[in-house]
């Protein structure tokens, strides 16, 4: 049936004698109207950049579980001795040597946990700062091609139902991506400065120490 429709609209063009100039004028304002797709997924999964930076960030997860089984495993063992010395107890209560042993096992565990909790911290932030150095790049790319082929809208390909093979740009994006961003930093986002002081505001004075 396309073939048919194409075949007969080609006819009439003849008939009417439009020439060749104006039928690819047509065309380029046929695809005015056209939706673009991009399979973003698989651009963050593929790019030069995006390989190198999980290659790394593999690495960086892998150091931090090597460093969070080593905090664990002294205080497995010390935690383990402590509970065994208090069951021996049969329900005394335990002297002041041993609720200092709990209490420092506490204290040292706290601050275990404190700092595999900065570590995951410091991974999720450097995902975010790889994902943001490539969507800030990826961002004007597909608005370039867009514009170049000047269709209407550029969708990601995972909020559609269904779409044709013939708009899908994602091989086009991946390719000028790999060109203007080989590789990005691997690095926790940057830290926020200060805001600065109101205008008309006077910066704090340092107290008088008292004698």
């Amino acid at each position: 049936m396309k073939k048919i429709v194409l075949g007969t609209a080609a006819a009439a063009a003849l008939s009417l004698g439009m020439s060749g100039a104006a039928l690819a004028q047509r065309n380029n304002n046929a695809a005015g109207a056209a939706v673009l797709v991009v399979d973003t997924d698989r651009v963050m999964t593929e790019c030069t950049a995006c390989r190198a930076a999980q290659t790394a960030l593999q690495g960086q997860v892998q150091q931090a579980q090597q460093f969070a089984q080593g905090l664990a495993q002294p205080l497995q063992t010390e935690g383990q001795a402590i509970e065994a010395a208090v069951r021996a107890l049969n329900g005394k209560q335990p002297d002041a040597a041993l609720q200092q042993r709990a209490t420092a096992f506490q204290t040292r565990q706290n601050q275990a946990n404190q700092q595999i909790g900065q570590r995951e911290q410091t991974i999720r932030s450097t995902q975010a700062h790889v994902q943001q150095q490539i969507g800030t790049r990826l961002i004007p790319i597909i608005e370039s091609i867009r514009a170049s082929r000047r269709a209407a809208i550029a969708v990601s390909k995972s909020s559609t139902l269904a779409n044709d093979n013939a708009i899908d740009i994602t091989a086009e994006v991946l390719t000028q991506l790999n060109q203007q961003v080989p590789s990005v930093s691997v690095t926790p986002l940057p830290q926020q400065n200060a805001p600065a002081a109101p205008a008309g505001t006077q910066p704090a004075q340092p107290q008088p120490q008292g004698r």
